[in-house]
C-alpha cells in the first residue's frame, strides 16, 4: 500500500464521518478504494464504532415495498431459487435459462423493487444465468429458508405473505409457471369421416417435487377460476396440468409463455 501524506488521509476520513461513500472519496482524492476502505475501517475501530451494514429490509424496517413484484419473486424462488446463508455469504439465486432472456430480467427487476439497496448480479453457468442478489436479508422475506432441499421440509406461507398471494395470485401463479412450468403444445388424433384426424392444443404444466408447493399453486389456479387436474408420470404425482380450453385462455391471459 503507497504512503500517503496525513493530511490526505485526514481529508478523506473527515469525508467519510460526512457520509461521502468509498467510491466518491477515492475518486475525489485519487486513492485506490482499498486504500480507503481500510482507513474506514481503521477509523471506526479507533473510535470504538460499531458497524451496522444498513438495510432496507420491508421485515426490519416496516418500510414499503412492492407486493406484486414480491408475489412473483415469491413464485420464482419457490420453483428455482435458492437462498445461500452463511456467517460471510448471503444470497439470493434465481436460476433462469438462457433461452428466455425476458425471465431473466424480469428476476432481476423483481429483486430490486423488493430491496434496492443489495447489489444484484448475473452469473453466467453452462445453458442458464444465475441471478444473484446479496444481502442475509432474503430469509426475513423468505422465512421458507431452511436446510435441505424444498420438498424434503414443511413449505407453508407467512400469513403476511398469504395475503400478498390472494392480492396478487396471477403474479404468484406467473412466477410458478416461469420457474418451475411450461406452456406446451400436445396433439392427439381422431377417426373423422373414417380418416384419422390430428388435432393440437395448448396445455400448462407446473412440475414440482414438494407436495407442499403443488398445493400453494394449484390452491391459488383455483382461486382465480383456474380448472387443473394432476398428471402423474409414473407413480409420482409432480405436475399440475391445465388443459381445458377456458383455463388455458385465463392462462394466457395473465402469464403467458416464458420468453
Amino acid at each position: 500500500m503507497n504512503d500517503y501524506s496525513p493530511s490526505i488521509r485526514h481529508d478523506a476520513v473527515m469525508l467519510m464521518r460526512q457520509g461521502v461513500a468509498n467510491r466518491d472519496v477515492a475518486e475525489l482524492l485519487g486513492i485506490p478504494r482499498g486504500t480507503v476502505g481500510w482507513w474506514r475501517y481503521q477509523d471506526r475501530k479507533q473510535r470504538g464504532e460499531l458497524f451496522v451494514q444498513p438495510t432496507d429490509c420491508p421485515q426490519c424496517t416496516d418500510r414499503a415495498f412492492d407486493h406484486r413484484s414480491y408475489a412473483y419473486l415469491l413464485g420464482l424462488y419457490l420453483g428455482d431459487g435458492h437462498i445461500v446463508s452463511k456467517p460471510k455469504q448471503h444470497h439470493l439465486s434465481i436460476f433462469c435459462a438462457d433461452a428466455w432472456p425476458g425471465l431473466i430480467d424480469e428476476a432481476e427487476t423483481a429483486m430490486r423493487k423488493v430491496m434496492p439497496k443489495p447489489s444484484v448480479q448475473r452469473r453466467q453457468k453452462n445453458g442458464c444465468a444465475e441471478v444473484k442478489s446479496y444481502t442475509k436479508h432474503w430469509t426475513c422475506m423468505f422465512p421458507q429458508h431452511g436446510p435441505g432441499k424444498k420438498h424434503d421440509r414443511v413449505i407453508a406461507l407467512e400469513p403476511w405473505q398469504q395475503s400478498i398471494v390472494d392480492a396478487h395470485p396471477w403474479e404468484f401463479i406467473r412466477g410458478l409457471f416461469h420457474s418451475d412450468g411450461c406452456r406446451v403444445t400436445n396433439w392427439t388424433t381422431r377417426i373423422v369421416a373414417g380418416k384419422p384426424k390430428r388435432y393440437e392444443y395448448p396445455r400448462y404444466l407446473f412440475t414440482n417435487k414438494s407436495d407442499d408447493i403443488r398445493k400453494l399453486c394449484s390452491d391459488t389456479l383455483t382461486k382465480v377460476g383456474v380448472e387443473w387436474t394432476t398428471l402423474a408420470r409414473g407413480s409420482d404425482p409432480f405436475n399440475i396440468s391445465v388443459a381445458r380450453r377456458a383455463s388455458v385462455a385465463l392462462m394466457d391471459r395473465h402469464v403467458g409463455p416464458k420468453y
